[in-house]
């Protein structure tokens, strides 16, 4: 999976778009109880996202891998 796009959502939700254009959602929440994700909760961390197209990063430290999300991404139609 190659990254295009991402885009925060409310509730710690990714709308993510992926090289062959499929999109889907992928949900931060389960990850937020570790030490690097938790400062995601603070100020605006969760909205200072980088793309890496094999991963995505915050500015915090925090990252996904590609094949991570696509593990575990909701595709939508």
């Amino acid at each position: 999976m190659i990254i295009e796009s991402i885009v925060p959502q409310n509730n710690y939700i990714l709308y993510i778009t992926d090289e062959n254009n499929q999109s889907g959602l992928f949900d931060v929440t389960p990850y937020l109880e570790s030490e690097v994700f938790a400062k995601l909760k603070e100020n605006d961390n969760f909205n200072k996202i980088h793309n890496g197209k094999y991963f995505i990063e915050w500015d915090c430290g925090a990252d996904l891998s590609a094949d991570t999300i696509e593990a575990k991404w909701e595709k939508l139609a």
